[in-house]
């Protein structure tokens, strides 16, 4: 029996994740009246979304025609085919309805000059069916999830919303197959809760600090991913990893989309617009695995920019500097910070850099997780939304801009859902001690580790395989040795070293907790790639030039019980969900 003591809490629903998925859901149960709880290890303000710069994508059509049709067609060729076409569908058809409460709850778009939201162009966003560019991405300056996520916020706040700010979720509680909530770490005073739900949704984002150079936050460890992985349930889709094109060389700091959106373009150390030999159409307004493998490529042949020629130039000093100013400031200060560019002057070096993690855990378009085991069956009581989910709206890439859209429709489709399954109030069935215990036993394992492993080194390791064994370009050899070499950090965690043995904010057991999380990540993100023997959207293989839609249109579900996996598959949704569009059939897939 463990020696901690317990704090109990009942809710109507619990979410897992302040970020803007998770504060969407927040804000749409309160509204109904669910008596709802939001856990979060960071404070909400500061979770990952903020990082998000360049826009939400709607077929608004402030800026031009559009028409969510096209939308829809661009996302299901930007996911190369890998997007299930059902939930693409309530995705674009969704997103204008979905930002105009946005702007109704608060947020501070920019304006054209008749006071529309202002919209700008983003890579692989077309109208006629990709026969022309649009602009769709809106966009509040370069800091469109920094506002986003403060007006989420309080809102959820307004509606009384209760937050449990810096707690840290150890796993789920799980009942016959069902969820009945999750134990949390309360970070500031050390004591150990148990929060008991109808329905828990996991929105804790991404897993981008499994390898070494991220635009991700020291944050993203994909802690619900895990929880899943622990609770004997799949990930999907786990070998599709976005690098976007322009991370700070060096650095890894992002460089949005939007500042290509606004006109900027790539260079060679020739002086060539290299994009031209890549993407004829779109250039440097391809989608992002394309123009990072033409980056990749340029390198790799020698053309390169810099001493090391490992790296080439972002330009943007051809624009006016008030258009920079007004809609680019964010980036201007970033490119002066990080990279000492005054970007009016010169060009910022820029690489590709892990951005954003396609896969996560199965759901259908209602936010609903699915068992997959041979059917479409939910698992009752567990949802989830954001990067953390995979209802496959991205598929094997996603295009710039979708991110934010896919948070906040699908955090409105998941509270929608969850209203429609509980009554409030409903009181709460028992919860076997022994479940509890289970989650426990691996914490004070953890926490007592007294071996002569540091974290530090064995999440180094790990990051460090990751970045050389599954990068842009993957080959059947590199695949193979990072199979082999990822488990070794994982095997080091039985003799794992954790000083500091306190419960008040221990960040040594914290970031102990989020390596074993990372691992488990790393362990079937490298399994997916090995077992795929193709090139599909960010997944390319060397030694399989080609897509394969006749072996691998389809899903990678991945199980994980220690360092064993167990792969299997799922089919693609290849019908809609109305007779409002049609099905889009594979094609070649360029720009």
């Amino acid at each position: 029996m463990s020696s901690y003591k317990i704090i109990e809490h009942e809710y109507d629903v619990v979410v897992l994740g302040a970020g803007g998925a998770g504060l969407r859901a927040a804000v749409g149960l309160s509204e109904v009246g669910l008596k709802t709880a939001c856990i979060s290890k960071v404070f909400p303000t500061r979770s990952h979304t903020s990082a998000a710069q360049g826009g939400i994508s709607a077929a608004l059509g402030n800026m031009g025609e559009d028409d969510w049709r096209w939308h829809m067609y661009d996302t299901v060729k930007g996911s190369d085919w890998l997007g299930d076409q059902d939930s693409i569908e309530y995705l674009c058809k969704e997103a204008p309805r979905a930002v105009l409460e946005l702007e109704r709850y608060g947020v501070p778009f920019s304006r054209t000059e008749d006071g529309k939201i202002y919209q700008r162009p983003f890579g692989g966003m077309t109208k006629n069916y990709g026969n022309e560019t649009v602009q769709r991405t809106c966009a509040a300056a370069d800091r469109t999830g920094h506002a986003i996520l403060h007006t989420m916020y309080g809102q959820a706040l307004k509606h009384n919303t209760e937050f449990f700010i810096e707690y840290f979720a150890l796993d789920l509680l799980m009942k016959n197959g069902e969820c009945k909530g999750l134990i949390a770490w309360n970070l500031n005073d050390g004591t150990i809760h148990r929060f008991r739900s109808h329905i828990t949704i996991i929105a804790t984002g991404g897993y981008g600090k499994t390898y070494y150079s991220s635009t991700s936050a020291h944050t993203c460890t994909g802690d619900g991913n895990a929880m899943v992985l622990r609770a004997g349930l799949p990930l999907q889709d786990m070998e599709f990893v976005q690098f976007h094109p322009t991370g700070i060389y060096g650095h890894g700091t992002l460089i949005s989309e939007g500042v290509r959106g606004e006109g900027g373009y790539l260079l060679n150390s020739k002086g060539e617009r290299f994009m031209e030999r890549y993407a004829p159409k779109a250039k440097d307004l391809a989608s992002r695995d394309v123009v990072s493998r033409s980056i990749a490529v340029e390198i790799n042949e020698g053309r390169g920019v810099g001493k090391e020629k490992d790296h080439v130039h972002l330009h943007l000093d051809h624009l006016d500097p008030e258009v920079i100013e007004k809609r680019l400031p964010g980036i201007s200060e970033s490119s002066r910070l990080f990279a000492n560019v005054d970007v009016t002057k010169e060009p910022i070096p820029v690489v590709p850099t892990v951005h954003y993690n396609m896969g996560g855990i199965p759901t259908n378009y209602k936010a609903e997780v699915l068992t997959v085991n041979g059917s479409e069956k939910i698992v009752p009581g567990l949802m989830a939304i954001g990067e953390a989910a995979c209802v496959s709206v991205h598929g094997a890439n996603r295009l710039g801009s979708n991110s934010l859209i896919d948070l906040v429709v699908f955090g409105r489709a998941a509270a929608k859902r969850a209203s429609e399954i509980v009554k409030p109030g409903t009181p709460h069935e028992e919860i076997s001690i022994s479940e509890t215990e289970k989650c426990l036993d691996r914490f004070e394992k953890l926490r007592n580790g007294n071996g002569n492993n540091r974290t530090a080194d064995l999440r180094l390791a790990m990051q460090k395989t990751m970045q050389s064994k599954c990068a842009v370009f993957r080959t059947e050899k590199t695949l193979k040795e990072g199979v082999e070499e990822i488990r070794k950090p994982f095997e080091g965690i039985d003799s794992i070293s954790v000083k500091d043995k306190s419960l008040i904010f221990n960040t040594d057991l914290v970031e102990t907790l989020e390596f074993d999380n990372l691992i488990r990540q790393a362990i079937v993100t490298l399994d997916s790639a090995y077992e795929r023997k193709e090139s599909r959207g960010a997944h390319a293989r060397e030694d399989h030039p080609k897509r394969d839609d006749d072996n691998f249109m389809k899903h990678t579900l991945s199980w994980c019980k220690g360092s064993e996996t167990r792969i299997s598959y799922r089919d693609v949704h290849r019908s809609t969900l109305t007779n409002d569009v049609q099905y889009f059939p594979p094609q070649e897939r360029v720009y």
